[in-house]
């Protein structure tokens, strides 16, 4: 898309959110959860956590249209387009207002089948020896893995034989014994738990991914039916469903 193009996409998303905004406020008037609520969230977390939740808040609030889009690489000229947006990692846009959801720890997991053909790696350099598998999200260079340890940071780069833009999949290569995959507490916690996957360096800390709610509007000038999802969010993430034996 040119400049120009997407100046006047972004000025026909101004203009859809301010009519939004207007039927807010006139919603809001007459104590009614009513229009459409606009959500971007991560591709399997939003399927598993985000989607849900939707569901019991528009269960609860008829007369709202909710407009759910997953993706793992959002595009972050467009972020305004929608209410309200659900990331994991770091943030590259700092006129987003942030709210955080939930904390994120990342962690390199193998299968123990995988484990047995090529023994554990000890240090983060001996990855370099091994099968790794990345995941390209967000434009981060999934080649580069950050490592802390003792307050010294490591950076190691690898080349990695199996790269997805979509987590599950990395997680299922991982679970099937194909190598090695860094993946968010999320979504391997209970799989750490079963022993289906082993944690690789545990002594090597990785950037935290922590999951955030990003919205270009502050408490006082968001909409009922905004700021009520809000609180929904915060209620249902203040103890982490991953961190229970469910």
């Amino acid at each position: 898309m040119t400049d120009e193009g997407k100046l006047i996409l972004a000025g026909a998303h101004r203009i859809i959110k301010e009519l939004d905004e207007l039927q807010a406020a006139i919603d809001n008037h007459h104590n009614k959860i009513s229009g459409k609520l606009k959500i971007l969230a991560p591709l399997g977390f939003g399927r598993k956590y985000i989607a849900p939740l939707l569901g019991r808040y528009m269960s609860s609030h008829p007369h709202l249209e909710v407009e759910l889009t997953l993706s793992d690489a959002p595009d972050w000229f467009s972020f305004n387009q929608w209410d309200l947006v659900i990331y994991i990692g770091n943030l590259k846009d700092s006129s987003m207002r942030c709210i955080k959801l939930a904390s994120n720890q990342r962690f390199l997991c193998a299968a123990p089948a995988y484990l047995e053909r090529y023994s554990m790696p000890t240090t983060p350099s001996e990855l370099q020896q091994h099968v790794c598998i990345a995941l390209r999200e967000n434009n981060e260079d999934v080649t580069l893995w950050n490592f802390q340890q003792n307050k010294k940071n490591i950076s190691i780069r690898i080349q990695p034989q199996y790269s997805s833009n979509e987590g599950a999949t990395v997680k299922e290569w991982a679970l099937s014994g194909l190598g090695i995959a860094m993946r968010s507490e999320w979504d391997v916690a209970a799989y750490f738990r079963n022993g289906e996957l082993i944690q690789i360096l545990p002594s090597y800390q990785l950037p935290n991914a922590d999951i955030v709610i990003l919205t270009s509007e502050n408490s006082t000038k968001r909409s009922a039916k905004i700021e009520k999802f809000t609180q929904l969010l915060q209620e249902a993430f203040l103890h982490t469903p991953w961190n229970t034996d469910e």
